[in-house]
C-alpha cells in the first residue's frame, strides 16, 4: 500500500434524528493534547471529506458517531442575507457568548434530519471562542447566516436537534413540499408585476 492510500480521508455515515449519539452532550477534548492527536486529526480530516461530501454549511463530531466536542462551520457566499462568506472554520471546544439582541426566525436543515426544514430562533450575532486544530486559541464575532450555523453545530454538541429550539411547528416541513410553495409565492409575485 502507498502512504497517500494509507492517509486518505472517510466519508462518514452521518447519525440520523433518533440515534442516542445525537441527544447526549459531547465530551471535552484535552486542549494540550489537540495538535498530537492522530485520532483527532483524522476525525477532523474525515469530518471535512463528509461535509464536502454531503454538502452542507455545518457538521459536528456527534454527528459522525464521535462523542467529541468539535465542529465545522462555514457560510458560504449566497447562502445568508447578503452576508460576507466565511470560509470554513473548525472549532474545538468551541463556546458562544450570544448577543442580547432578540432572536430572529430563519430556515434551518440538518445533515441528521434529512429532507426537512423548520424556522428556528437564534441570536443575530455572537462572539465565538475555542481552539484551531492546531491547539491554538481562537475568537471571533459572528453574524446572521454564520452565527446560525455556529449555534446549530454547538447545539449538536449540547445534543440538541433544532426541532428542539422551535416554537412553532406550523414551519417546519419537507423541503419538497416548502420549495414548492416558495415557487408558486416567486410566481404569484412575477404575475402581479
Amino acid at each position: 500500500m502507498t502512504k497517500d492510500f494509507l492517509n486518505a480521508m472517510s466519508i462518514l455515515k452521518i447519525a440520523r434524528m433518533g440515534h442516542p449519539v445525537l441527544l447526549q452532550p459531547a465530551q471535552a477534548v484535552e486542549a494540550a493534547a489537540i495538535a498530537a492527536d492522530r485520532s483527532l486529526q483524522t476525525l477532523i480530516d474525515d469530518m471535512i471529506e463528509t461535509l464536502a461530501d454531503a454538502g452542507g454549511v455545518g457538521l459536528a463530531a456527534p454527528q459522525v458517531y464521535a462523542g467529541r466536542r468539535v465542529i465545522l462551520a462555514m457560510a458560504p457566499a449566497g447562502r445568508g442575507d447578503d452576508d460576507a462568506p466565511t470560509p470554513l472554520t473548525i472549532l474545538v471546544n468551541p463556546e458562544l457568548e450570544l448577543a442580547p439582541d432578540e432572536p430572529r426566525l430563519g430556515w434551518e436543515g440538518c445533515l441528521s434530519i434529512p429532507g426537512l426544514r423548520g424556522a428556528v430562533p437564534r441570536a443575530p450575532s455572537l462572539r465565538y471562542h475555542g481552539f484551531d486544530r492546531s491547539g491554538q486559541a481562537v475568537e471571533g464575532v459572528a453574524e446572521g447566516f454564520f452565527a446560525r450555523v455556529l449555534q446549530h453545530e454547538v447545539d449538536h454538541l449540547d445534543g440538541v436537534l433544532y426541532p428542539m429550539r422551535m416554537a412553532d411547528f406550523r414551519y417546519f416541513g419537507f423541503d419538497e413540499e416548502l420549495n414548492r410553495l416558495e415557487a408558486e409565492a416567486r410566481a404569484a409575485e412575477r404575475n402581479e408585476a
